[in-house]
């Protein structure tokens, strides 16, 4: 039986709140150009290619399916650093709890305090990059997405930004339907590091759209809240222009379903994308990371890598595509997609893709799957180290590869500890 849309859908949740959501300003038509273009693709069901692993209706219900909430160290991640650090709970920005919104060479500003007003620099970027990235792949929750958040940060990048933005995601509430939409501009020469952190709501649905300009440079962690029954969907739209680098990693961690997708368009010569991630799930978890990235200048480099280590039948999904145009010569790109099953309840399902067009290019993609290597753990247990600690090390060893994508050695030790506590409370 295919999958059929339930009857009280967010369709019907959209048309209501979208008459609710009219306003004057910069965002409004932009808004109504959303709706326009949801009314034509419709939402995502299992039917759809890129859905075929996944299942969206948990994703798309009318009401929100309710998700106990965790006591959750997350919100003290990465305390160590000098950061501005915006506070969200169940959505809603919190004054108390965040840091002033004024940095060094950046503006950073609410988008519900400015989406209203007659003109703003992001009125170039709010939902134009997510309608670009529709095609050749509907992305219709991002689409909604555009059409219906009322709260994000617009963050303008003008010059070296010495403190990393940290957005906190806080929830309260079991039931949260959290919907946040980002800007991030980085002007030419410019440089922002972005830092996300929690478990934002029962359901979320994120969009975050980021230009950076010619010899800029975005680098991006985030990771995700414990929450074991948490669903979220994110989409990270990114341009990149000549010479410009751009680098995300994004750690899971549980959730009874998460789709990440990330849509990358290379349009100057000479730029650097990188895209990673590590996950880990126990039980009934779904993780799905699904990834385009368009080489479209010359002389370009990509780079995909994710890892994901799951048990007690949990499933991961890897959708990533490598689109090389005719005149992208000399591009670089790099995909890889690895599971480490701890059991033989759990599955990896994976649809590694390259498209070349050009002629002097060095692509390639690989994807595997596999148990713990035994030599290995019986290395490390004929030297006294116990088998649970010793399968974590070695889980830890299958992950590097992802988390050393981070090119920021504090950073990385952040993640790590972070893999270390969740590995370390499922011994057995």
């Amino acid at each position: 039986m295919g999958f059929v849309e339930p009857k009280n859908s967010l369709v019907d949740l959209w048309l209501n709140r979208a008459e609710s959501l009219t306003e004057h300003g910069w965002s409004e038509q932009h808004r109504l150009n959303a709706q326009a273009r949801l009314q034509s693709m419709g939402l995502p069901n299992r039917r759809d290619e890129y859905w075929k692993y996944t299942r969206p209706d948990r994703l798309i219900e009318s009401t929100v399916p309710s998700a106990v909430t965790l006591s959750s160290e997350d919100q003290s991640l990465f305390s160590n650093f000098e950061q501005i650090k915006i506070v969200f709970i169940d959505g809603v920005f919190s004054p108390e709890m965040s840091d002033n919104l004024e940095g060094q060479d950046v503006s950073i500003e609410l988008l519900s305090q400015t989406k209203a007003k007659d003109g703003h620099w992001a009125s170039d970027m709010y939902g134009q990059l997510e309608a670009t990235g529709q095609s050749p792949v509907a992305r219709p929750l991002a689409t909604l997405n555009t059409a219906l958040a009322e709260e994000g940060v617009l963050v303008h990048a003008k010059g070296a930004t010495l403190k990393p933005v940290h957005l906190v995601y806080l929830r309260q509430n079991e039931s949260s339907d959290v919907m946040l939409h980002h800007v991030v501009k980085v002007d030419s020469g410019a440089s922002l590091s972005l830092l996300e952190s929690g478990p934002a709501g029962a359901r979320s649905n994120f969009v975050l759209e980021t230009d950076i300009g010619a010899a800029g440079s975005f680098r991006h962690v985030r990771i995700q809240g414990r929450d074991h029954q948490r669903l979220a969907a994110t989409h990270h739209f990114a341009r990149l222009h000549q010479e410009s680098i751009f680098k995300s990693f994004t750690l899971t961690a549980n959730g009874a379903l998460t789709r990440n997708e990330c849509v990358i368009e290379l349009l100057g010569d000479d730029g650097i994308a990188h895209v990673a991630g590590a996950c880990v799930g126990d039980g009934d978890f779904v993780h799905d990371d699904t990834v385009f990235v368009t080489h479209d200048a010359v002389g370009c480099e990509s780079r995909q890598v994710f890892k994901k280590v799951l048990r007690n039948g949990a499933t991961g999904v890897f959708q990533g595509k490598i689109l090389v145009k005719q005149d992208a010569q000399k591009t670089d790109g790099y995909q890889i997609s690895q599971s480490l099953l701890l059991d033989e309840d759990s599955q990896f399902l994976a649809k590694p893709e390259l498209e070349i067009y050009a002629d002097d290019v060095a692509c390639s993609h690989g994807s595997t799957s596999g148990a713990v290597d035994e030599d290995a753990l019986f290395y490390l247990r004929s030297r006294g180290v116990p088998k649970a600690m010793a399968t974590d090390m070695l889980t830890l060893s299958f992950l590097a590869e992802a988390v050393n994508e981070i090119d920021d050695d504090q950073l990385i030790e952040c993640v790590v500890e972070w893999l270390e506590g969740w590995l370390a409370r499922r011994r057995t």
